[in-house]
């Protein structure tokens, strides 16, 4: 088989998971969150803005399906969708 519609298959693949969605830069900061740091810290860390890891943040939250609510923190079920990637 062709590498290339192989490679094709596995993005579209990857693209069907949730996480799949996620840039390079947002599954560093997700990586980050599960770590338990601080907007702060991964700003530091990154080497970014505290407005830019906000940014990240709203995007995977956006891309997992996590809409504002007053029941739910958002964070918390990021963090377990990417512990759940398995």
């Amino acid at each position: 088989m062709d590498p290339q519609v192989i490679s094709q298959l596995l993005d579209r693949r990857a693209q069907d998971r949730p996480l799949g969605r996620l840039t390079p830069r947002e599954q560093e900061v997700l990586e980050l969150m599960a770590e338990g740091r601080s907007n702060t810290a991964i700003a530091a860390r990154l080497f970014v803005t505290e407005r830019a890891v906000a940014k990240h943040t709203s995007n995977i939250f956006g891309k997992l399906g996590l809409p504002p609510s007053d029941d739910n923190n958002r964070r918390v079920l990021a963090v377990l969708a990417y512990l759940d990637r398995g």
